[in-house]
């Protein structure tokens, strides 16, 4: 089916109540492991490249960003593609042309004005292009080798009445929200803050987006879900469940040197753990039209 919209199928998670899972890619496999997950749990999923992934694949974006697309025009349900932690006005800009429906623009690593001042800027030009756009607020940390967040630490958590005039200033369409996750956590410890998730959600009328929920535990995502987080992003999870069924598979193999034999097993893996966390963040059913 044609490409879905990142901005529809939040919208439609925000006012079931749910959320719209949404996976990091960074190889083929990747993808079509997403989208296999996806159509086990017949539910829509969203495709995320990052700025990362496309530095990783010698900072080209269309490669992969067009095998998504022509994956996903092949799947069985609804698939959106969405650049991810984009810092970078250049990649911004290649956007509309690659297939992608939103961006994350991330200029939380700036002070409050500089932050809301870019991200102003990026939403006006995205806007202009019909393009959905989600900004960061709060300290997420654990990216681009960022040491281990202190999310307990003063000023890391979204503040609520600064999210709503960020918000309200900058346009954006959604917004992640710092309430005690961080990015590339390969343990699933993460406790949330629901208070402030509840105000957070009674503040702000965009839906909320978690990032780093892979280190987050089952009951903490249902628990944030019904809270009022309308797009889950999950990127670790994916590469720890490809790398531990790679590295069993060798070990019990060693002469082996098809690359296909160990990767299958590998995109395998992912898509039963994308398929399981679909369900625990309960995406609805895919509409058709």
């Amino acid at each position: 089916m044609p490409l879905a919209a990142t901005g529809d199928l939040v919208a439609a998670a925000a006012g079931a109540r749910t959320a719209v899972a949404a996976f990091n890619v960074i190889t083929l496999e990747h993808v079509e492991a997403v989208i296999a997950g996806a159509e086990s749990a017949h539910a829509p999923v969203v495709l995320q490249v990052s700025e990362n992934a496309v530095k990783f694949r010698y900072g080209r974006l269309l490669p992969l960003a067009r095998a998504a697309a022509a994956a996903a025009e092949r799947a069985s349900v609804p698939v959106a593609l969405h650049l991810d932690h984009v810092q970078s006005d250049d990649l911004l800009r290649q956007a509309p042309g690659a297939g992608f429906s939103s961006v994350m623009y991330d200029a939380a690593r700036l002070p409050y004005e500089e932050n809301l001042v870019a991200t102003r800027a990026a939403a006006d030009w995205a806007h202009s292009r019909g393009i959905w756009i989600e900004a960061e607020l709060g300290q997420v940390g654990g990216k681009n080798g960022e040491p281990p967040l202190d999310a307990h630490a003063p000023g890391a958590r979204t503040d609520p009445a600064e999210a709503r005039a960020f918000v309200t200033d900058s346009g954006v369409d959604a917004l992640a929200v710092a309430i005690g996750s961080s990015h590339a956590m390969t343990t699933r410890t993460a406790a949330l803050d629901h208070d402030r998730l509840e105000r957070l959600t009674a503040a702000l009328d965009v839906p909320l987006v978690l990032h780093g929920s892979s280190g987050v535990p089952d009951d903490e995502l249902t628990a944030a879900v019904a809270g009022g987080i309308a797009k889950v992003n999950i990127g670790t999870a994916l590469n720890i469940a490809m790398t531990g069924a790679i590295r069993e598979y060798l070990a019990g193999r060693p002469e082996a040197v098809d690359s296909r034999s160990y990767l299958s097993v590998g995109r395998e893996s992912m898509a039963r753990a994308v398929t399981r966390l679909i369900g625990v963040v309960g995406a609805p059913p895919p509409r058709n039209g």
